[in-house]
């Protein structure tokens, strides 16, 4: 099959590989995934937080099932894992607000956590947990929207 020639998937969509996209994605995604680690730590600090930054993190996501296939990047990435990383942000989170006040302090009350610069490495946490839960949330959507789609629903694909 050439370059050019669409692959059809299992689910009878048709696919155009992009030697070119694959490519660019492969350079790009580790920075900007690295960049919306950066915008989740320094939410605190400046611009950004872990919404900002769970978005960015998730358009790595987004690029990856661009360039290769939604198809490949669902069994890379199953619903059943994205499910957890949302889950599993969401305990952490809980986890540290509810940690605060089980050890005397208010609803994240960092300080209560008993360590050096605690407000600092909480805020940082909590970030992180956003980021986790947002980046989770927006990649599952965009694998749901693409599970929903039917080839009998009078798109453009049915002309």
């Amino acid at each position: 099959m050439s370059e050019s020639e669409p692959d059809t998937t299992a689910a009878g969509r048709s696919y155009v590989e992009s030697s070119i996209i694959m490519a660019t994605v492969r350079v790009v995604s580790p920075f900007v995934f690295t960049y919306g680690l950066f915008v989740m730590f320094h939410g605190a600090d400046s611009a950004g937080g872990g919404f900002q930054g769970g978005v960015i993190v998730a358009t790595v996501m987004l690029m990856l099932g661009i360039a290769f296939g939604i198809d490949p990047l669902r069994e890379w990435v199953g619903e059943s894992v994205l499910v957890g990383i949302v889950t599993g942000g969401v305990a952490a989170f809980l986890a540290m607000a509810v940690g605060t006040v089980a050890l005397g302090g208010a609803f994240l009350d960092y300080p209560a956590l008993g360590i050096h610069h605690a407000s600092k490495y909480g805020i940082e946490a909590v970030e992180l947990f956003i980021g986790v839960i947002v980046a989770g949330t927006i990649t599952g959507l965009f694998v749901a929207i693409d599970a929903g789609k039917d080839e009998n629903s009078g798109g453009d694909d049915d002309q």
